[in-house]
């Protein structure tokens, strides 16, 4: 018979084990994932389509950390994608309206975050404040950005942007590093010192792993959440002007399937939508893989409809999975 002295190290090497599979499973699913393709279509191993990957995954992972914020405080935001639309186009009829010279870059960024951070602090008070649902919150919200989008463009994307926008946000390429990338780790870095090495950050995996011991603990739950939707918006504007920045225009249909991707990359990474755990590197690892997966489908001409199944599947699968988790 085993003894419970002997038993101990052997649980505690499979749980190890356990941990480091589990760690080790999303960068192996992304390898995976691209060698698959890449036996359909050859491109998709190629130097120049690692770069493109490279580039799109850094715009989705600024996205998902935005949602993460929110999701480890059992929340999440389904207006991040017509915010993004909002903040395009508020940012660009500013730059507009100032001239259109590079000067006007900064008042069109200003006018961007600053639209961005209203509409995080109207979710967060009205989540926060008033009790409202996060789900009925931001949804309703996001029907209210819409509108707001396309009411003040007309419907039409805004032209006549700073040539200097597209220049030093989308082209510029330091060290051969393409701006958004740069951008992206930097907001990766900063986030990661946040959430664990400030007081707030802590508080956001208090409040979501467990609202009534926060109380307990002395923390302000309210100002936490509503701190929390301002930075998830913060965030969603930053990837809003450098996808502007990018296509050239402020666009009234920019954010598209934005909410869907970044909650699923998220999702993928290890957020759990029951709060409390999960962090920027789940967000990035997760938005590589939707970035692999959706680049893999592009290139071997699987059709956008069937494209959205699939990441409707892998959330699916992901929250299976995660429940799992829970009860082991």
């Amino acid at each position: 018979m085993t003894s419970p002295l002997t038993a101990k190290p052997h649980t505690a090497s499979g749980r190890s084990l356990a941990d480091f599979l589990r760690a080790a499973s999303l960068p192996l699913a992304i390898v995976v994932t691209l060698l698959a393709f890449g036996l359909v279509e050859p491109r998709v191993l190629s130097s120049g389509n690692f770069r493109n990957i490279a580039v799109q995954a850094s715009y989705l992972a600024i996205f998902a950390m935005a949602q993460t914020v929110v999701l480890l405080t059992r929340g999440f935001d389904l207006s991040l994608g017509y915010t993004v639309s909002l903040v395009s186009v508020v940012a660009s009829m500013a730059m507009v309206a100032m001239g259109g010279g590079d000067a006007a870059i900064v008042y069109g960024i200003g006018a961007g975050l600053l639209v961005a951070l209203l509409v995080g602090a109207a979710n967060g008070m009205l989540i926060a404040g008033i009790g409202i649902n996060p789900l009925v919150t931001t949804l309703g919200m996001s029907y209210v950005v819409l509108t707001f989008a396309s009411t003040i463009s007309d419907g039409f994307p805004v032209t006549g942007l700073p040539p200097g926008l597209n220049a030093l946000f989308a082209q510029a390429a330091p060290l051969s590093i393409p701006v958004p990338i740069w951008i992206a780790m930097a907001a990766f870095v900063l986030l990661a010192l946040v959430l664990k090495a400030t007081r707030f950050g802590r508080s956001l995996y208090i409040v979501g792993a467990n609202p009534q011991a926060a109380v307990a603990a002395g923390i302000r739950t309210r100002p936490v959440l509503v701190a929390a939707y301002m930075l998830c918006a913060g965030l969603t504007a930053l990837g809003a002007l450098l996808l502007t920045a990018r296509t050239g225009s402020g666009e009234p249909n920019l954010g598209g399937n934005l909410t869907l991707q970044a909650i699923a990359a998220a999702v993928v990474g290890g957020v759990r939508l029951s709060g409390g755990e999960g962090g920027v590197g789940s967000a990035l690892f997760g938005a590589l893989f939707i970035t692999v997966l959706s680049n893999g489908m592009n290139l071997i001409q699987i059709d956008g409809y069937l494209q959205q199944i699939c990441l409707g599947v892998i959330i699916i699968a992901s929250l299976i999975i995660s429940r799992d988790d829970i009860r082991r």
